[in-house]
């Protein structure tokens, strides 16, 4: 496994279509196996294939969510009062997926993504949504997402199809957007 550079605005690449998976072979196990080292190193929840400059539609994903049943870690933080339960990882791979149907109600969610480095902005997307998938083998897959999981669903999708989350706001938010992370990199 290795941590790969992920692609940044404004790389044109992140504007391509990915193309189908055709051979489940041990070059996308390691694709896939490198995808979730590079998220959980940048501590992002989904990231696509072409976010590793590899434009193909696959996408992985692990929401992190805090284990329950482990004891929480000692805090290095002196007397910080925050709660360091260690997350869970569940990761889930997703080779071909497609979104075959949503639901009518719609939430809108606190968007950020690893290729617009601290840039955030609220975007409204469907609540759930059924989507169709291969696994590393091949296998086929059909389910209904919800919550936080079908949001990172549609976000890591539209990477897939070359959009970005900030293509969902309106041209001045997306400008401010752009602007800040001019400035930031200019600070950095």
């Amino acid at each position: 496994m290795a941590i790969r550079e992920i692609v940044e605005v404004p790389d044109p690449r992140l504007k391509l279509v990915s193309q189908p998976v055709e051979a489940f072979d041990d070059g996308l196990r390691t694709l896939v196996a490198d995808m979730f080292e590079t998220m959980y190193d940048a501590h992002g929840i989904g990231l696509a294939a072409i976010q590793v400059g590899e434009p193909v539609r696959v996408m992985v994903i692990d929401l992190q969510e805090p284990d329950p049943d482990a004891d929480p870690a000692e805090c290095d933080d002196h007397g910080c009062g925050h709660d360091h339960r260690p997350t869970k990882k569940t990761p889930l791979t997703f080779i071909n997926p497609e979104i075959v149907e949503t639901s009518e109600e719609t939430a809108t969610y606190q968007e950020g993504c690893l290729s617009i480095p601290e840039i955030y902005g609220e975007v409204e997307r469907p609540t759930r949504c059924r989507v169709r998938w291969q696994d590393l083998d091949g296998g086929s897959h059909e389910q209904w997402l919800d919550g936080l999981l079908a949001t990172c669903m549609q976000h890591e999708m539209d990477h897939l199809n070359g959009i970005l989350f900030i293509d969902h706001l309106s041209r001045l938010k997306r400008n401010m957007a752009l602007k800040k992370l001019d400035k930031l990199r200019k600070a950095a």
